[in-house]
């Protein structure tokens, strides 16, 4: 994956826990997954509505 630090940095903080076995809050970051893919859908709806 092509990410720059500064951003992977920033989701990692954003998604980090300290009380998971794995160090991440898996609630923060499947709302954040779910946030990003209605944003993209959002978006290709709108490229979709253009090509019309």
């Amino acid at each position: 994956m092509d990410i720059d630090e500064k951003t992977y940095a920033e989701i990692a903080k954003m998604i980090h826990s300290d009380d998971s076995p794995v160090g991440i809050d898996a609630k923060k970051t499947h709302i954040y997954i779910i946030y990003k893919l209605t944003q993209i859908e959002k978006r290709l709806e709108a490229l979709e509505r253009e090509q019309k």
